[in-house]
């Protein structure tokens, strides 16, 4: 869990200090004061970027050229870890551990983790898959590190297969198809591998969402999450091979890891289209609530679970269920309303103009 939170010209903040607590805290404040700016500098030190989806250079407060983020973590076993992460507007990043520079800034990944629902996850039911690929990524990540070496090795070798086709000009001469057969092969092998990394996280995955989604709705309901991609129907080096002529023509990989999608039905009906607002906004939610339960029993350790903004978006009855069956272990919770009765947090922050007013414990 995360005891204490530093931040340093990150996004409104100039200097804050914030000390948290086991069970649920509650950050209070009315819009734009710096709650959401708050979360965002706990997620980042998760998965090293902002779950707004923006670039890194906007976390660095204006007139200003470095962002600093300082983390106490306390481990079950009662170790303590402090984490420090280096934001630059130039790039150039650099995370500490324990006052040790790290190698890689990506080995952060896993000593932090942290499960964030914000009223944007709607895009999880009505945007275009990439939003559920990185879902599915990112849980990936939460529950083995080494899963995002893999994801960015598919990435690299995506990255040179189409700059060479985009070298070849639509022609595939013997020079460009021998290095073509090369790369191809590469991504025979990873690619395969990342997919079937997917399945198996969305077959454990999908119990977890059907439960998560009869809690808040309070009633059985048939929930589907589906990942069958085609090219895993005949192997990713023959769908390749298909798709070759195709692929110069057009000087774009055509088929594999980064087009795959994730389906999401409700009572046998596509989400997408046919779901109603609420039942998406309770679908996008049993989707990070699921992930976070996986990511517990099979870690041992619950992550930090924050909601951000979302009581607002719930209507009473889930929002009543969701706050009763609140999952165990460190919950961060923001609003700007006034926090139901059913809440009931352990503590109380109030922010205002990236400060932090009062502390009620």
């Amino acid at each position: 869990m995360i005891r204490r939170i530093e931040l340093t010209n990150f996004r409104v903040y100039e200097h804050g200090v914030i000390e948290l607590h086991e069970g649920v805290t509650a950050v209070v404040g009315k819009n734009a004061q710096g709650k959401t700016s708050l979360v965002e500098a706990m997620s980042y030190l998760s998965t090293l970027r902002s779950f707004r989806g923006v670039q890194n250079d906007a976390l660095v407060r204006e007139g200003c050229d470095t962002a600093y983020v300082r983390a106490l973590i306390t481990h079950d076993d009662g170790r303590e870890i402090l984490v420090e992460a280096e934001i630059n507007r130039a790039g150039r990043n650099r995370v500490l551990v324990n006052k040790q520079r790290l190698a890689r800034v990506h080995d952060l990944l896993g000593v932090v983790r942290c499960t964030v629902f914000a009223p944007t996850d709607l895009q999880l039911v009505y945007e275009g898959p990439a939003v559920r690929r990185d879902m599915m990524d990112d849980a990936l990540t939460a529950l083995a590190p080494r899963n995002d070496a893999l994801r960015r090795e598919v990435d690299r070798i995506i990255r040179q297969r189409n700059s060479l086709l985009k070298q070849a000009m639509g022609r595939l001469t013997p020079e460009i198809e021998t290095t073509l057969d090369v790369w191809d092969s590469q991504f025979a092998l990873k690619g395969a591998q990342l997919g079937e990394a997917r399945a198996k996280l969305i077959a454990r995955l999908s119990p977890y969402v059907r439960e998560a989604y009869e809690s808040l709705a309070g009633e059985p309901t048939a929930i589907d999450v589906v990942y069958e991609p085609e090219w895993r129907r005949t192997g990713l080096a023959a769908a390749l091979a298909e798709s070759r002529a195709e692929d110069v023509r057009r000087a774009v990989t055509s088929v594999g890891p980064h087009r795959d999608d994730v389906v999401l039905h409700v009572k046998g009906m596509s989400a997408k289209s046919h779901a109603s607002q609420g039942e998406c906004r309770t679908l996008a939610l049993a989707l990070r609530l699921g992930i976070h339960r996986l990511v517990t029993d099979v870690v041992g350790t619950a992550p930090l679970l924050i909601l951000d903004d979302v009581l607002s978006e719930l209507d009473p009855q889930r929002c009543e269920a969701l706050l009763r069956h609140m999952p165990e272990g460190q919950v961060l919770i923001t609003t700007a309303q006034p926090l139901p009765p059913a809440a009931q947090p352990d503590t109380i922050i109030h922010i205002a103009h990236g400060t932090v007013v009062t502390h009620d414990d």
